[in-house]
């Protein structure tokens, strides 16, 4: 089992940024990859960022150029610097660890909250 504990969110106005963490503990080997998700009020979830294990990562166009996702693996820690945020980045944002095929962890979300 993985444990993934958010944090880091809040409130911020247009244009402003926030740095969300995400803290892994218990059986953290094998982690082939993790990402950040994020659920709009009354929309779908969707993928916002993944950062694998190697090291790369990919982006949901919505965010590329403004979100950077990384980590800190001396802390088993995940990061997502949010930067020129907008009213539409406003979600519950979830973290998540892929250990292989229906082996996922989820975070218990947070939520982040843009005004205009």
């Amino acid at each position: 089992q993985v444990q993934l504990v958010e944090s880091g969110g809040g409130s911020v106005q247009a244009g402003g940024s926030l740095r969300l963490s995400c803290a892994a503990s218990g059986s953290i080997q094998g982690i082939n990859a993790m990402g950040w998700y994020r659920q709009p009020p009354g929309k779908q979830r969707e993928q916002v960022a993944v950062i694998h294990s190697a090291g790369g990562t990919s982006y949901a166009a919505s965010v590329q150029g403004r979100f950077t996702i990384s980590r800190d693996t001396a802390k088993n820690t995940m990061y997502l610097q949010m930067n020129g945020l907008k009213p539409e980045d406003t979600a519950v944002y979830t973290c998540v660890a892929d250990k292989g095929p229906r082996d996922l962890y989820w975070g218990q979300g947070i939520q982040v909250t843009v005004s205009s």
